[in-house]
């Protein structure tokens, strides 16, 4: 079985102020705190996740 890719993940702004379903996608993405980081599989999903918040998160890690 291979090994997936994996993607860390830092929130950088703040969801204050921001349309409700960018605040549900940081929750959905595991974070909800400034300087916050989680790891993450590299998929599809994630990367529209983050596209979607790209203002608010940045990418600190990517892992093959």
């Amino acid at each position: 079985m291979a090994a997936k890719n994996k993607i860390t993940v830092e929130q950088t702004g703040s969801p204050i102020r921001r349309p409700k379903d960018q605040r549900q996608t940081l929750i959905g993405l595991g974070l909800n705190k400034i300087g916050r980081q989680r790891t993450l599989e590299d998929t599809p999903a994630v990367r529209g996740m983050i596209r979607k918040v790209s203002h608010m998160v940045r990418i600190v890690d990517h892992k093959a």
